[in-house]
């Protein structure tokens, strides 16, 4: 199993930057996919950026393409997720997830962080 505690949310004015952080604790070896979801009120859980650590290759929602950068740090078993030019629509909980299988949707990811949250003013 894996654990999973967030960091870094805040409170910033629109177009300021955000790193979040998310440690990962225990068996992280056999992890396929890991990845940062957001849920904003009444509105359902979406996937805003997804890394595979077997080969590093990433994924970008397009609502964040060219905003965030999603990193890992296979030493530390830390997963980061820088944001910039953020924008009130970005306010929202965010999630750290992960799962051993292929299905890395918000369905599939089997281990999740409580969150943290994210607010953006204008």
């Amino acid at each position: 199993q894996v654990q999973l505690v967030e960091s870094g949310g805040g409170s910033v004015q629109a177009g300021g930057s955000l790193r979040l952080s998310c440690a990962a604790y225990g068996y992280t070896y056999s992890i396929y996919c890991m990845g940062w979801f957001r849920q904003a009120p009444g509105k359902e859980r979406e996937g805003v950026a997804m890394i595979y650590p077997g080969g590093g290759s990433t994924y970008y929602a397009d609502f964040v393409k060219g905003r965030v950068t999603i990193s890992q740090d296979n030493a530390k078993n830390t997963l980061s997720l820088v944001m910039n030019s953020l924008k009130p629509e970005d306010t929202a909980m965010y999630y750290c997830a992960a799962s051993y299988g292929r299905d890395c949707s918000a369905v599939g990811m089997a281990y999740w962080g409580a969150g943290t949250l994210v607010t953006i003013s204008s």
